[in-house]
C-alpha cells in the first residue's frame, strides 16, 4: 500500500478508537506509518482525510444490510423491510459500532463546513443506495424523484435508529415492531 491507502486504513482504526473530534493528524500518522506532509499532499487537511475515512466505512456496511443476500419476500415487500431493518439494527448492536460516531459526526454539523459538505454528498448517495435493498432494482436506475421520496424516508428512519440504539439500546425497536408499526401507519392511511 502506499501512504494514501496507509492514511485512509491508519485514519479509520483511529475514528472507530477515538472518534472524530479527539482523532489528531498525529494519531493518524501514528497509526499509517507515515508523516505530517502525506496527509495534506494526499487529502489537504486532516477532516478530509477523515471524512473520507468515515464514508468508506459506511460504503462498506452494505454487505452486513444485504446479510449475505439472504433476504425474504418480494422487493418492497414487508418480509423484506423486516429482513433488512434486522440486518442494520444487528450491525448498531456491535461493541465499537461505527454508527456512534455518525452520531458524533451529525453533532458536530457546523463547526466543520468543508466535512460537511462533503457528507451531504455522501448522504445523498447513501439514499440512492439503500432502496434497491428495500425495493429491488439497481443503484444505477433509482431517479432523484426515488431518492428525495423513499431513500429519504429510509435514512431519516436509520438515523432515528442511531439515536435509540445508542442512547437507549435496552428499549430500541427491533426490526418486527418496526414493521408492525408500519403496518398501522398503512392501515391509519387506508392502505392494506
Amino acid at each position: 500500500m502506499g501512504h494514501r491507502e496507509d492514511l485512509l486504513e491508519g485514519a479509520k482504526r483511529c475514528l472507530l478508537a477515538k472518534g472524530f473530534l479527539r482523532t489528531t493528524a498525529r494519531d493518524i500518522v501514528k497509526e499509517s506509518g507515515t508523516n505530517l506532509a502525506s496527509i495534506g499532499y494526499h487529502y489537504g487537511s486532516k477532516d478530509a482525510l477523515l471524512a473520507q475515512a468515515y464514508v468508506e466505512m459506511v460504503e462498506g456496511m452494505s454487505d452486513a444490510f444485504e446479510g449475505g443476500g439472504e433476504l425474504r419476500g418480494e422487493p418492497g415487500s414487508l418480509e423484506r423491510f423486516t429482513d433488512v431493518w434486522a440486518n442494520i439494527i444487528g450491525t448498531m448492536r456491535e461493541p465499537g459500532s461505527m454508527w456512534r460516531l455518525s452520531l458524533e459526526i451529525v453533532a458536530m454539523g457546523d463547526q466543520l463546513p468543508e466535512v460537511r459538505e462533503h457528507l451531504a454528498r455522501a448522504q445523498r448517495e447513501g439514499a440512492r443506495g439503500i432502496l434497491p435493498l428495500f425495493l429491488g432494482g439497481h443503484e444505477a436506475d433509482v431517479t432523484d424523484e426515488q431518492v428525495d421520496t423513499a431513500g429519504y424516508f429510509y435514512l431519516t428512519m436509520m438515523m432515528g435508529l442511531m439515536a435509540q440504539w445508542t442512547f437507549d439500546p435496552e428499549h430500541a425497536p427491533e426490526a418486527e415492531q418496526l414493521t408492525a408499526g408500519l403496518r398501522r401507519v398503512i392501515e391509519a392511511a387506508g392502505g392494506k
